[in-house]
């Protein structure tokens, strides 16, 4: 337990300011654990998230620091100013320090971790959204695992989970895979998992056997009932697609239909927050969804869905560029008691209904979304989506036990 014994009293130690006053783990770092790096070469994963709450850069905050050698960076997916949405993503220079930028998301080609031969300490400054398809924290794992290897120190710089840190919703990854840069999904977590990336971090760690010399420090304040917009930090989009808060707190739902021919609103100021196609009957699926709500007692509590039109324009998933696209919006109305995951699976099993001859899975991209198979097949199987979701309780429950091994807030 001695790796994760900073974090724990790191924790107790930063006196929580007042609502609204959450320090980021950049700040706290700075101003009560610099001995953490200090006189260390010092290697960061980050991009466009890693900011203080005056929107200052973790590079320029830390290339100021006397007592940090900040030599190296690192890029997650979307690269370093979180503005790319495509792999192969090349390394690259940060023009105001100098300092090289070596990208992690570049497909088949493995990246280049020669910063970490040389270095002394990984730090690790990412924005997650909360839920299981966001590549960030297995970018970070994977990470974690080569600096273990080579002996180094891993500091995890924490923030908040937008979404909240209570509400455990969705079904949990039953096979986790090897920790792999060229596959992110291996992480054993539900579609919404109510954690940090520092304490995802310190679960991987435990879990695939890394042994990282891993420190966490936390963002000071932070309280798990909090969704982001009461931290009183500033929103920064943590990747092209995730414009807000509102976008966020459907996406551990929403996201399921990328593996859909669906759109769900890539190329439009709200993304997550639509699905559509050309084909869709809203105001019969919006009638299907009804008579579901009711039969499906809690299914679409907390959210009210619309008909909508919309018209991507340069979607990075391709889908439906320039197509004025029928489709139903999402609008959460009471986000404490909204489970994005069950509205999704109403919402694909009454298009399956409505359209059984137009709607398309694909099926790798779902069921890596997804989790396995499962899902998809008792959605094909036209099974009801309360008996898709019972079977989530007991992993559910398991998982909420395995996790609370590895919270610090």
């Amino acid at each position: 337990m001695r790796p994760h014994l900073f974090s724990l009293l790191g924790f107790v130690a930063c006196a929580a300011p007042g609502a609204g006053q959450v320090r980021p783990g950049i700040e706290v770092l700075l101003a009560d654990s610099i001995h953490l790096v200090a006189g260390r070469r010092v290697a960061l994963l980050t991009n466009q998230t890693g900011v203080d709450r005056q929107r200052r850069g973790d590079v320029d905050l830390l290339h100021a620091a006397a007592a940090v050698q900040l030599r190296w960076l690192f890029s997650p997916e979307h690269g370093w100013r979180g503005s790319e949405d495509r792999p192969g993503l090349p390394d690259g220079v940060d023009s105001v320090t100098g300092l090289p930028i070596y990208s992690l998301y570049r497909g088949a080609r493995p990246p280049n971790l020669a910063a970490l031969d040389s270095g002394d300490v990984l730090l690790i400054d990412l924005q997650d959204i909360g839920a299981r398809y966001y590549t960030y924290p297995a970018t970070a794992v994977v990470l974690m695992r080569e600096a273990a290897r080579r002996g180094k120190r891993v500091v995890v710089l924490d923030r908040p989970n937008p979404i909240g840190g209570e509400v455990v919703q969705g079904n949990v990854r039953r096979e986790p895979g090897p920790p792999d840069f060229g596959k992110l999904d291996f992480l054993p977590l539900p579609m919404r998992h109510a954690m940090t990336l520092g304490e995802i971090l310190r679960m991987a760690n435990a879990v695939y056997g890394i042994h990282a010399d891993l420190r966490v420090v936390p963002a000071a304040g932070w309280r798990r009932s909090q969704y982001y917009d009461e931290t009183g930090l500033p929103w920064v989009k943590p990747s092209p697609n995730m414009p807000d808060l509102e976008s966020a707190l459907h996406y551990p739902g929403t996201c399921l239909f990328e593996g859909t021919n669906l759109s769900v609103g890539r190329g439009t100021a709200f993304a997550f927050q639509v699905i559509g196609a050309a084909w869709l009957d809203a105001p019969a699926l919006l009638h299907r969804l009804q008579e579901a709500g009711s039969r499906e007692q809690g299914a679409l509590t907390g959210v009210a869905i619309d008909t909508a039109t919309f018209t991507p324009r340069s979607p990075t998933d391709g889908k439906d560029d320039g197509v004025e696209l029928r489709g139903l919006r999402l609008r959460v109305t009471d986000r404490r008691r909204y489970d994005p995951t069950k509205t999704a699976v109403v919402l694909l099993a009454a298009i399956r209904a409505v359209h059984r001859d137009s709607l398309r899975f694909n099926a790798a991209r779902f069921d890596q979304l997804a989790g396995g198979s499962a899902l998809r097949q008792e959605l094909v199987a036209g099974r009801a989506p309360s008996a898709v979701w019972s079977e989530w309780d007991a992993e559910l429950a398991r998982f909420r036990t395995e996790r609370g091994k590895y919270l610090l807030y």
